[in-house]
C-alpha cells in the first residue's frame, strides 16, 4: 500500500511544480476538486488496465515480473518475442510508450519555462530551447549510464517528490490561510462543498499520511 502511495506521488505528478504551473492556467470558471478527481480515476483506472493487460502474460510466458525500467525494456520484449505478430506489437507499444513520455516530458517542460520566463526573464522561445536542451542533456546521460538512472529514480521517486507533496501541503493548510484556499477553491463564486472537510485533511491527515510515505521510501519505517 505505501508502495502504491509513493507510486502515486510519480504518476499523478504530485510534490513537483507541475500542478502548481497547470493550476495557475486554469479558468476560475474551472472546480479544482471535479478535476482533481477526475484526474486521479482516469490515471487509477488506466494503471488498472495496464497491470490487468501486461502481468497476466508476464505469468503465462513464466517470466519474473520486474520493476520500473526491466519490465519495460527486458521482460516485455521477452513476451513479444514468444507473442505470435509479437514484433508489430512491440513497435506498436514502444511507439504508444514514446507518445507517453513526450507528452509528460511537455508537462515537466513547461514547469521550468515557466520559471525561466516569470523569474528569469527570459523570452519564452529562448526559454524553452534552453530547458529543451539541459533536459535531453540530463536524459543521455541517463541513457548510457544505468547508475545515473537508478539514482535519479531513486532520488525522485523516493526523496523529492514525498518531501516536495509534505512542504506543499504544510503550506496550503497552515501558512497560506483559509481565506485564500476558500477562493482558489471557489468555481464561478460557488463555495465548494468539500470545503470543511478539506482544511482538516490537508493540516493533519495528509501531513501525516505523506510523512508515512517519505519515511518508507528511505526505508526509515517499515510494518
Amino acid at each position: 500500500m505505501l508502495e502504491a502511495l509513493g507510486q502515486a506521488f510519480f504518476s499523478l505528478s504530485l510534490g513537483m511544480g507541475v500542478m502548481a504551473t497547470y493550476g495557475s492556467y486554469i479558468r476560475k470558471s474551472e472546480s479544482l476538486g471535479q478535476t482533481a478527481i477526475s484526474v486521479s480515476l482516469a490515471d487509477t483506472l488506466i494503471a488498472i488496465l495496464a497491470g490487468l493487460a501486461i502481468f497476466p502474460a508476464v505469468f503465462a510466458f513464466g517470466l519474473e515480473p520486474g520493476q520500473g525500467p526491466g519490465l519495460v525494456f527486458i521482460t516485455l520484449p521477452g513476451i513479444f518475442n514468444q507473442m505470435a505478430g509479437g514484433y508489430y506489437f512491440a513497435i506498436l507499444f514502444f511507439f504508444l510508450l514514446v507518445i507517453a513520455a513526450l507528452t509528460s516530458s511537455i508537462s515537466l517542460l513547461e514547469v521550468v519555462v515557466a520559471y525561466f520566463v516569470e523569474e528569469l526573464k527570459i523570452k519564452r522561445n529562448k526559454a524553452t530551447w534552453l530547458a529543451a536542451g539541459i533536459m535531453s542533456l540530463l536524459g543521455v546521460v541517463c541513457a548510457v549510464n544505468p547508475f545515473v538512472f537508478d539514482l535519479f529514480d531513486k532520488t525522485s521517486s523516493n526523496i523529492l517528490l514525498p518531501l516536495g507533496g509534505l512542504l506543499i501541503v504544510i503550506f496550503v493548510g497552515w501558512f497560506l490561510g483559509k481565506k485564500v484556499v476558500r477562493e482558489e477553491l471557489e468555481a464561478d463564486g460557488k463555495v465548494a462543498f468539500y470545503f470543511r472537510i478539506f482544511i482538516p485533511v490537508i493540516r493533519v491527515l495528509a501531513p501525516i499520511a505523506i510523512a508515512i510515505v517519505f519515511l518508507h521510501g528511505l526505508g526509515l519505517l517499515k510494518f
